[in-house]
């Protein structure tokens, strides 16, 4: 009975922070978001991604959630002009998703905004965007 008891009340401290993290997020934004990271260079990863960011909207309406896709590594591929689902890119950002590209990335891979979708955001380093959104309390989603 004696160990019930510390363990009750760090249960309850856990779930008291996980809920203030959560309001915090909600606050920051005024909306809950989503941050969903690409890393692969897989049209089948990057159609799951954005099928995956109009659902959230889709579910929860598009103007009650922030949704944001951000792109690294191989995965910047996905953000080129020329990129396989740059019909659907045109769709998520109209529809009001956010396209990430990775500073670092473009960096490495000596590409410039030109070479990249025109809606596209920069970071400085994409890893640290999806750091940033999950310490705002931000869902993430890795497809």
């Amino acid at each position: 009975m004696r160990t019930i008891k510390p363990l009750y009340f760090l249960f309850a401290a856990l779930y008291l922070l996980g809920l203030t993290g959560l309001a915090a997020g909600a606050q920051a934004g005024g909306k809950p978001g989503v941050v969903i990271q690409v890393s692969e260079n897989s049209p089948a990863i990057w159609n799951l991604a954005l099928n995956n960011a109009k659902n959230v909207q889709q579910e929860l309406g598009k103007d009650n959630v922030n949704v944001e896709i951000v792109a690294y590594g191989p995965g910047i591929h996905m953000l080129k002009f020329d990129s396989e689902v740059g019909n659907r890119m045109k769709e998520a950002t109209a529809g009001g998703v956010a396209l990430v590209a990775c500073g670092n990335t473009m960096k490495a891979q000596k590409l410039t905004t030109q070479d990249l979708y025109q809606d596209i955001k920069v970071v400085p380093a994409g890893v640290v965007e999806i750091m940033n959104r999950q310490r705002e309390g931000w869902a993430y989603i890795k497809p």
